[in-house]
């Protein structure tokens, strides 16, 4: 049996996305997947503003970019869109790319930093101990610290570990297919919706078009199964043409529930992505939560491996949780809205809602949302109003924020007047008027404040000094 620090089950972007983080920080991951080998499939397109910031403290944005397309707007329904280009990121746009290009350069990564991906390999046991947890896949075998269950909305860790899915089914008879457009639309991404039905188009970039499609009348349908001409008599109902409907390449029909799991931790066990929480695809949040949990929990585990408190680890569920909550009601309040039957409900959220979704302060405050740059995490009351944000970009003295994020760990930003400042930790100084900053390996803030006076060192151990030290003094 082999001994490591972390076994991450899972080889999806959650999971890869974690155990970059995990091997850049100098810790042993194990990734066990079942597939043997990644799907050349793509379930998601689309790749938010606040993934984007994430993928560039590693180095991995501006690859991905290369590989889509921009979009300027997200779009909701035909009404109803949210102006990207105002967003306050180094990314103003819905990157439009298939997941397999989110998947491979994840996977990538992970193995470029060292983490161990052991694939055509299924889980059929994990048993907790005091001192760690064993995972059994075949007749491979790991005991380790800790696990991460980063597989998928069918996790089968969650169902060794009890762990329950509560929830509803929201649709049952949604359809995707990768097809070929004789006459595509004009526009990047492409939704409408009306009494009884909605359709939704993207880009793959390379000739393909991703299109989701939804029917009322087969929602009770035990019969119903995905078909091409099925997608086409939609696509002319929702939108008035099929784009010259030709080709298709892959055809699947999926239930879309609203579950999330009511805590992201269990003993050693942690939960990520698609195994804490599903949701509707509206607003394409799915894969983008999946990876900014990772992120989230990936540098904890790696500082409490390093000897930090482990209550440290209970800050995942606190970050996290609200913020799949939130997920599950913006993208649930979007399907809701597009497949309202009644005459007046539609009439509201065509004329009422998208005028508000167009309007200055609601569409930034949505487009916050939706993207991820708008999230922040829960502070102390005491806490400068910074604390728990994510810090995008900042004028600096040389170079730029997310290129001295890159080793993984910490980052102390000086203000504009400070002098030279000794620290553990890389320093950067900004040249405008903001506070100092103590910025986590995550991108968001830790603590503000005056740099000169010290108090970022207290906050800076609190998350990472080993325990023998702060029991010391």
């Amino acid at each position: 049996m082999d001994t490591v620090d972390v076994v991450v089950v899972g080889a999806g972007p959650a999971g890869c996305m974690l155990a970059g983080e995990l091997a850049l920080a100098g810790r042993s991951v194990v990734v066990v997947e079942k597939h043997a080998e990644a799907s050349p499939l793509s379930r998601a397109f689309g790749t938010h503003a606040r993934t984007l910031e994430v993928l560039d403290t590693r180095g991995l944005a501006d690859d991905l970019v290369a590989t889509g397309t921009r979009a300027g707007s997200l779009s909701l329904w035909k009404s109803a869109g949210l102006d990207l280009t105002r967003l306050p990121s180094r990314f103003p746009f819905l990157l439009v790319t298939p997941q397999r290009n989110v998947d491979s350069l994840l996977e990538k990564h992970a193995r470029d930093q060292g983490a161990r991906i052991v694939r055509g390999t299924a889980v059929t046991d994990l048993e907790q101990r005091d001192d760690g947890v064993v995972v059994r896949a075949g007749g491979l075998a790991w005991k380790a610290s800790y696990v991460v269950a980063a597989d998928g909305a069918h996790s089968t860790v969650r169902r060794l570990t009890g762990t329950e899915f509560p929830g509803t089914v929201l649709l049952k008879s949604i359809m995707l297919a990768d097809v070929r457009l004789a006459d595509p639309p004009a526009t990047v991404i492409t939704v409408d919706a009306v009494k009884d039905s909605f359709a939704f188009l993207a880009p793959f970039g390379d000739g393909w078009f991703r299109v989701i499609a939804w029917d009322r009348r087969h929602e009770d349908d035990a019969a119903f199964r995905a078909e091409p001409a099925l997608v086409r008599d939609i696509l002319r109902r929702t939108m008035g043409t099929d784009f010259g409907m030709g080709e298709t390449r892959w055809i699947s029909q999926f239930r879309s529930d609203e579950r999330q799991i009511g805590a992201y931790r269990s003993g050693r066990v942690f939960f990520a992505g698609d195994a804490a929480h599903v949701h509707s695809p509206a607003g394409g949040q799915g894969m983008n939560t999946g990876i900014q949990d990772a992120a989230n929990l990936g540098w904890k585990l790696a500082a409490v491996l390093d000897g930090a408190d482990p209550a440290i680890l209970d800050t995942y569920h606190a970050e996290r949780h609200p913020v799949g909550k939130l997920v599950l009601r913006t993208s649930g309040a979007t399907i809701r809205l597009m497949t309202v039957r009644a005459w007046p409900a539609r009439m509201l959220r065509n004329h009422v809602i998208g005028a508000l979704l167009r309007s200055g302060r609601f569409s930034r405050k949505a487009a916050g949302m939706f993207t991820g740059t708008g999230i922040r995490y829960r502070r102390a009351p005491a806490e400068h109003r910074l604390v728990g944000t994510p810090v995008g970009e900042l004028p600096l003295r040389d170079g730029r924020l997310p290129e001295s994020l890159r080793h993984g760990g910490f980052v102390l930003v000086a203000g504009k007047g400070a002098g030279p400042v000794t620290a553990p930790v890389p320093v950067v100084h900004r040249t405008d008027d903001g506070p100092g900053l103590l910025v986590r390996p995550d991108g968001y803030v830790a603590w503000a404040g005056d740099v000169t006076a010290g108090e970022w060192a207290a906050v800076l151990d609190r998350w990472t000094a080993p325990q023998r030290e702060r029991s010391g003094r």
